[in-house]
């Protein structure tokens, strides 16, 4: 998404801190630190795609953890302790997530994890890490269940006191898309795709609930295989409803195709998405015919805030070969929320384990100036802030259409 282009070398110098500093620690070495004699450790845990087709996103997260943990072991910010991150790869896939959170819920010295990238995968991380009372705060998650319930719509009760987010969800996302499209595009007749995830079915259910209130019609509603990459049947159940515009709930490895083959079949129409299909790599898929196409995505762009200005040097400086992407800033909140929470659980803590309850009450009274803005949480974990922003493909590249606060109607 935001790239950046820099050198391995450096991301092994802050890897190779952390775990001088985080490792040596254990055994009395407060070697990379000013704590004087820390004998204690901490992990943060990440699980993300390492690998695979969104690994560029989960790269972002890793790195931008590792970039917070780093600064908080060099200031000392929690006395007589040393952080260490534990990166994951879920692979964006449920059951290696599974796997992933069972990794690290079995380790006595984690005491809070950050991600999913996936609301699909941290439907089955969150039931693993709750019973542990270990922290999860998702930099990315937008689907409303994680927080709200199956219910969330009707009769919200949350599910896991553990789990937060520093993103907005699709609760909001969704009917910004809608209003965006209805009021500001005038376009009055879309269809939608999605593909049966559940990031993708909840993204394209909140849009549909909100245009059609507003009076827009959706004229074709549509679903794919998240593995399919022929899209001539659906293109051809979509064309004759004569949309305005398509409208897909899912990611970019399968919408930059879908836009691409749109085109090319004649359905000369903008497809939109949500923070899925944000990302540089979209672009290069769809190709040339991407051009107008149009994401939403949670925030504000990173580059343009002021209060993001010294986490764009920091990590550019820190030398990390990938990009912070989409979500290194809420990652990087992500983190200092959970380390913001771990000043007050483990000031007198004796061992991990026993300070996690802690960590997850201290959590909801977090309250700080982050990357992404204001960070703190609501009563259902849910982030305080609904900030969104509209971008479009213009000469090869997501521009900026506008930044807005949604607010409820």
């Amino acid at each position: 998404m935001h790239q950046r282009s820099v050198v391995r070398v450096g991301a092994s110098l802050i890897v190779a801190s952390l775990a001088l500093t985080a490792c040596g620690s254990r055994s009395g070495d407060d070697s990379g630190g000013d704590s004087g004699g820390a004998t204690k450790t901490a992990k943060i845990g990440v699980i993300a795609p390492l690998s695979g087709d969104l690994s560029a996103l989960g790269l972002g997260i890793q790195h931008s953890v590792e970039l917070a943990v780093k600064q908080a072991n060099d200031s000392n910010a929690i006395p007589g302790w040393k952080l260490e991150v534990e990166a994951k790869d879920d692979e964006a896939k449920p059951d290696t997530g599974k796997n992933a959170a069972t990794a690290l819920a079995g380790d006595a010295d984690v005491i809070g994890v950050v991600g999913t990238l996936n609301t699909s995968t941290s439907q089955q991380v969150q039931p693993v890490l709750a019973p542990k009372n270990i922290v999860q705060v998702s930099p990315a998650n937008t689907g409303p269940g994680l927080t709200q319930g199956a219910n969330w719509q009707t009769d919200p009760k949350r599910p896991y006191p553990s789990y937060f987010r520093t993103c907005t969800t699709d609760a909001v996302q969704g009917p910004f898309a809608a209003r965006y499209l209805y009021e500001t595009a005038k376009i009055t007749k879309v269809a939608t795709i999605h593909d049966k995830k559940a990031y993708g079915q909840g993204l394209v259910g909140t849009f549909t609930e909100e245009f059609e209130k507003l009076g827009g019609q959706v004229v074709a509603a549509q679903t794919i295989n998240p593995d399919d990459s022929n899209y001539q049947a659906v293109i051809s159940a979509v064309k004759p409803s004569g949309p305005q515009a398509v409208y897909y709930g899912g990611e970019y490895p399968q919408a930059g195709p879908l836009s691409q083959q749109m085109k090319a079949a004649g359905l000369n129409v903008p497809l939109m998405g949500g923070d899925g299909i944000y990302d540089p790599k979209f672009i290069t898929l769809a190709g040339k015919t991407s051009e107008n196409d149009l994401a939403t995505s949670v925030g504000a762009p990173v580059d343009t805030l002021e209060s993001a200005k010294k986490f764009v040097s920091d990590y550019n400086a820190s030398g990390f070969k990938e990009p912070y992407a989409a979500y290194g800033g809420y990652s990087y909140d992500a983190a200092n929320s959970i380390i913001n929470a771990l000043k007050t659980s483990l000031k007198d803590a004796k061992d991990v384990e026993s300070a996690r309850q802690a960590t997850v009450d201290a959590m909801s009274k977090v309250s700080f100036d982050g990357v992404t803005g204001k960070v703190a949480f609501d009563q259902y974990g849910d982030t305080t802030s609904k900030v969104l922003t509209v971008y479009k493909v213009a000469s090869g590249k997501w521009a900026t259409v506008e930044t807005k606060d949604f607010v409820a109607k």
